[in-house]
């Protein structure tokens, strides 16, 4: 076990897959130098401009070639820089990536990775802020992954290159100076399943990304109160780990699912409506969705704390919800 960053995991699993498969290459703005964040520092100097290559300030460009390179047998790791400025190239994703097997009747495939820095990041605004993974699990044809600590980051990512069709790879950018362990040694995670990061009885604490860890503190905050909360980090929101989240809820009888996207439309919605479709008569209360309201994120720090979802919001309602407070 050693200790890293959420960041340097990232950049080490890249490596790690680099270093065993030719067939992966790292295309985006400004790889060269590092990247806007230097998840990409001393890459280009290990592999060449060839395959960590710089691209013209044009998402739809970097993307649609992409798209391409990974139709003829190569495994591109995309950089967006931003999740929201993929929006620029939703088309190459949305229309093409996520489509190609299908309406090439299994002919083809696009094994491709698009890493989008996403979420709250202090005072980036509404335009650099936003969580947009709810839009993309929509897609057929998309894997969907939000990795919540370095060790899932390093492991996840290599498994997202490894496969062969398009995943789009979150990470939240407030975790990038996140330490913690990794272990080199054990076997990288499948993608689709959920980790119980924490035992509890009697409610579930659901989230993914950087919620995640809002959560872990809310259990904390429940235990010192008499309650116990287990927790569950999500990891990947398509495919998404059903049986393990159902047999949680169906042990506590609470579900309170927290997220940092806004909640109208979210993808809490879609685990409340599965998991009160499957446990309907188990369920001791309506599974319940905290995350944020749908307006747009401002740059002041004050008011960009409103949209924040904090470990006493996520106790409160819990405790709530099990009716340890009044409604």
């Amino acid at each position: 076990m050693k200790q890293m960053t959420y960041l340097e995991a990232g950049r080490e699993g890249l490596a790690e897959m680099m270093r065993e498969d030719p067939t992966v290459w790292a295309l985006g703005e400004d790889l060269g130098r590092g990247g806007v964040f230097g998840q990409y520092h001393g890459l280009q100097q290990e592999f060449g401009k060839d395959r960590i290559a710089d691209t013209p300030i044009s998402e739809s460009c970097i993307l649609g070639s992409a798209v391409g390179a990974a139709m003829m047998g190569t495994r591109p790791v995309v950089e967006m820089r931003f999740a929201d400025f993929a929006l620029c190239a939703v088309d190459e994703l949305v229309n093409q990536a996520a489509k190609a097997r299908y309406m090439f009747g299994g002919q083809a495939r696009v094994p491709m990775v698009v890493r989008e820095p996403s979420g709250l990041w202090r005072s980036s605004a509404a335009q650099h802020s936003q969580s947009l993974e709810a839009w993309y699990a929509h897609i057929p044809g998309l894997v969907v992954v939000m990795p919540a600590t370095p060790a899932d980051n390093k492991s996840l990512l290599k498994q997202a290159i490894r496969c062969d069709d398009p995943v789009v790879y979150l990470e939240h950018k407030d975790l990038w100076a996140l330490q913690g362990p990794v272990d080199d040694d054990a076997p990288d995670l499948p993608l689709g399943k959920a980790r119980i990061a924490r035992a509890g009885s009697q409610i579930t604490l659901l989230s993914w990304s950087a919620m995640f860890h809002q959560a872990m503190q809310a259990a904390e905050l429940l235990a010192a109160q008499g309650v116990s909360a287990e927790v569950i980090d999500l990891r990947s929101l398509w495919p998404w780990d059903k049986a393990t989240v159902c047999e949680s809820v169906g042990r506590t009888g609470h579900l309170l699912i927290v997220h940092e996207a806004v909640r109208v439309g979210g993808f809490g919605a879609e685990i409340a409506a599965t998991v009160s479709e499957k446990l309907f008569g188990q369920l001791k209360s309506a599974p319940a969705r905290l995350a944020a309201p749908r307006i747009p994120i401002s740059y002041a720090p004050t008011m960009e704390n409103e949209v924040r979802i904090s470990a006493e919001q996520i106790a409160a309602a819990a405790l709530k919800q099990i009716g340890k407070i009044n409604a």
